[in-house]
């Protein structure tokens, strides 16, 4: 998409008959449809340069489940569903899905109706949710002025807000009132001041989550339209709230994309939002990598780097999101070049480090929740530098470090939560070391690489994370598969503007 189309995220989780405990235990991969997997496992050619439709679809992502859910997540937001603008327009085809001309009928370059139905069962019966993203600001015209004919089922002009192009982001009623895109593609924004607009929408979000049983909804450009818009359409989906933590991505990617970034940022910008956000960083959804921003591989290809980045998701408050191909090593910059088609990996599993790192992420994080009963929902601890970081959320010790592949960090921890001279096993590489007389842990790393800690106690002998060091034969959630699903949960993420300004 154009920069100027770059959003304020809602990221909303909408519940039904389940609460927020049933997403905090989850962690989501996002995909572009368009861009996953094809009906017929084909690999067809795809030149991100293009901006062109290159065949994914709702089937393909059925076929490729088990990829998903061998790496240990159990839920998937995907693009969004609805009809958009056809043919090529001044910035390429609208394979992304955010450019909306008719929010009545499916995209049917993704498949039928009958095939996203089939993907929510799909994903149902492996004890997945199914997150999808939904536009509601704007429709999107490839005239200039729009022909509102072609919009459904908002078409006169009088549905929409008298057309300018936002020109203030400091001014939030310019923000709500005018338009984003360009008079190339012009994204004629929505009069959601009109009673009769505003009740559609909120009967068409109903029929969205009821129709194809979405567990949850991401809200594309929520800044765009007024506060007071969204409380009665997250009750329409029957929702509970939530926010897409770009306040932490920012000093993420800083901190961990050089040697010289600051790590000590990162821990201050997550302690205030701990204060700030109403429940917390508990629900929060937290990313490396999505959509709208360069991959993080085309900041750095540092694999220390990478690997410590990539760990942050996973061992934070909020829920963990993972963007598509990261796990593959993709490399691609900014839009488009970061909406790669993922069928050109392979989809290859073994020998692919950064995948088994997210594996074992997933199952880390799972056992952690199953040998703490509040671990989901205690708040982590910080101890930093400029160049280290240690997070401590028992059972689990994070230590990161920004000093890249050939640095040796060394990390002093005392407040870790271990019990003096506890046995501890370092699930990254499968290591032994204890703790010292008073719970403490003195840890030397090489090449720069993450270690994350846990007691051999809680580690289980047939789960996944490093089995011949555990010492517990009890059942542990280590999959999917092993999580119960509690019917039409639903879920909604996004940017919290009101606190923190973009």
């Amino acid at each position: 998409m154009l920069p100027s189309l770059v959003p304020l995220f809602l990221f909303v989780l909408p519940v039904i008959s389940a609460s927020a405990e049933d997403w905090r235990s989850r962690s989501i991969y996002q995909l572009v449809t368009d861009r996953f997997a094809t009906t017929n496992g084909s690999s067809p050619p795809c030149d991100t340069s293009n901006r062109k439709y290159c065949g994914g679809t709702w089937q393909g992502v059925i076929n490729k489940l088990p990829y998903i859910q061998n790496m240990g997540f159990d839920a998937v937001w995907i693009s969004p569903i609805v009809a958009n603008v056809e043919g090529f327009t001044a910035y390429g085809e609208a394979f992304h899905g955010y450019w909306t001309q008719n929010i009545d009928a499916i995209n049917y370059h993704f498949g039928s109706e009958d095939d996203l139905k089939a993907l929510s069962s799909a994903l149902h019966q492996s004890n997945m949710y199914l997150m999808v993203d939904v536009v509601v600001n704007h429709m999107a015209a490839t005239t200039n002025p729009p022909d509102y004919s072609t919009f459904q089922p908002f078409d006169i002009q009088s549905d929409f807000h008298s057309e300018c192009f936002i020109s203030n982001y400091s001014n939030q009623t310019n923000v709500e009132q005018c338009w984003l895109g360009d008079t190339n593609l012009p994204l004629a924004d929505l009069d959601t001041e009109d009673d009769t607009i505003v009740n559609s929408m909120y009967s068409w979000i109903k029929t969205v989550v009821g129709n194809f049983t979405a567990d949850g909804i991401r809200i594309d450009t929520v800044k765009h339209i007024r506060k007071d818009f969204w409380p009665q359409f997250a009750q329409s989906a029957e929702v509970i709230d939530s926010v897409l933590d770009y306040p932490a991505w920012f000093p993420l990617t800083s901190g961990f994309q050089s040697t010289s970034g600051n790590l000590s940022a990162l821990a201050e910008t997550v302690q205030a939002a701990q204060g700030s956000y109403k429940d917390g960083q508990f629900v929060t959804g937290s990313f490396l990598e999505n959509h709208d921003q360069p991959r993080f591989q085309s900041l750095t290809q540092d694999q220390a780097l990478v690997k410590n980045a990539m760990t942050w998701p996973f061992v934070q408050d909020g829920i963990p999101i993972l963007y598509y191909g990261q796990e593959q090593g993709y490399t691609g910059g900014a839009d488009p070049a970061n909406r790669e088609a993922l069928w050109l990996s392979g989809y290859v599993e073994d020998n692919k480090p950064l995948l088994t790192h997210v594996k074992t992420l997933n199952a880390v994080r799972k056992m952690a929740a199953a040998a703490n009963s509040s671990f989901l929902t205690t708040a982590a601890k910080f101890s930093s530098t400029t160049s280290t970081l240690a997070v401590s959320k028992p059972p689990l010790l994070t230590l990161l470090t920004n000093g890249g592949n050939s640095s040796t960090p060394t990390w002093t921890v005392s407040d870790t939560g271990f019990k003096p001279n506890e046995q501890l096993v370092e699930v990254l590489s499968c290591s032994l070391l204890s703790a010292d007389k008073k719970g403490g842990v003195s840890v030397h790393g090489s090449g720069g690489m993450p270690q994350v800690i846990m007691p051999r106690s809680a580690l289980n002998q047939s789960g996944s994370v490093c089995p011949s060091l555990a010492t517990s034969s009890g059942s542990q959630a280590s999959s999917a598969a092993d999580l119960t699903l509690p019917l039409a949960a639903t879920l909604v993420l996004g940017i919290l503007s009101a606190i923190f300004a973009a």
